[in-house]
Order: C-alpha cells, then structure tokens, then sequence
C-alpha cells in the first residue's frame, strides 16, 4: 500500500510507532495535531504547509523515541516534499507521482521499499479537489515578502494576501 504526500509530510514506520512510542498507536494518534494522519499498515503519514511545523513534529518524535536520522539516513521517521520526495537518504520508503483515478488527477505518495500494493490511503474526509494536490502554490524560501503580506492568524491558519494575483492565500499551521 501507499500513504498520500501533501505539502511536506511526515512519514514513520508504524512498527516504529508500535514498538518504541509509549501507548503505541492509540498514543501516537493522540499526539497528531491535524486531520491529516492517514496510514497503511506499514507508515504512517502527518501533513503539514510550513517547515517550521515539521520540525517542531518531529522533534516531539524523537523527545518520545523515535529517531529522525542517524549518519544523514532515515531511521523511524522520513520527510517527504510533495514536489520533490523524500528530503534525506532511505532505505525503507520510496516516492512517486501518480495518476489515482485516470482522470489526470495526479498526487503524491510513499510507500514501504518493495510492497506490492498499489491502493493510495488518504486522510478520512480528503478529496482530491478540495487538496494541496489540485491547488498546490509554492513560494520559496526567501521570496515570501516578495509576493506575499501577511493579514491575520485565524482558525488556526495563517492568511496571507498574493501580491502577485490579489487573492487570498490559506497556510494551515499547528504551530507557534
């Protein structure tokens, strides 16, 4: 199977999190701070829109067990970018584009090295045309007070206004 990759997510090995996260699944679901924790059995996957929020997500991981990277490779937990995969060296998860549905809507998505299965797992209530994967905007790093002037924290996302096209833009956040 396969878990979806939005926006820059955060993969662990699920026999990570049942062997070394204390209250194993039921723990860790507690811990998830968004709706996008979507699973196959063999990962688990949390989304997030700021590198800011990975890393406070994943520095909690480790503080409960779990280990990030160790000589530059992944070991529990992998980060993978929508746009350009997984961010360090490992051995147990690949990364692709595919087309779900034949219909040209094309996503994201990681799986275990070597499993068979083709089914994509997504988030409870995700649908392909209300997701990062149909209306996706990245800004680089650097360029965002060049093209973008924050307006307000609501609701738990960050709204900023697009100088470029005068429309407002929607960066959900689960951090400081």
């Amino acid at each position: 199977m396969a878990v979806l990759i939005e926006g820059i997510s955060v993969v662990i090995r699920a026999d990570a999190i049942l062997n070394k996260f204390q209250g194993g699944w039921d723990g860790f679901v507690n811990i998830v701070p968004n709706e996008t924790l979507c699973a196959d059995g063999e990962i688990a996957r949390v989304g997030f829109m700021t590198p800011h929020d990975v890393e406070s997500f994943v520095k909690g991981l480790q503080s409960i067990g779990l280990e990030f990277l160790r000589d530059g490779e992944a070991i529990d937990i992998a980060v993978a970018d929508q746009l350009r995969g997984i961010t360090s060296t490992c051995s147990w998860l690949e990364f692709g584009h595919t087309d779900m549905d034949n219909n040209g809507h094309r996503i994201a998505a990681c799986r275990m090295t070597g499993s068979e299965v083709m089914e994509i797992v997504t988030p409870p209530e995700w649908k392909f045309e209300n997701s990062l994967s149909a209306t996706f905007g990245l800004v680089p790093d650097g360029q965002v007070e060049k093209s973008m002037k924050f307006l307000r924290h609501e609701g738990g996302m960050d709204v900023y206004l697009n100088l470029l096209t005068g429309k407002d833009v929607f960066v959900g956040r689960t951090g400081e």
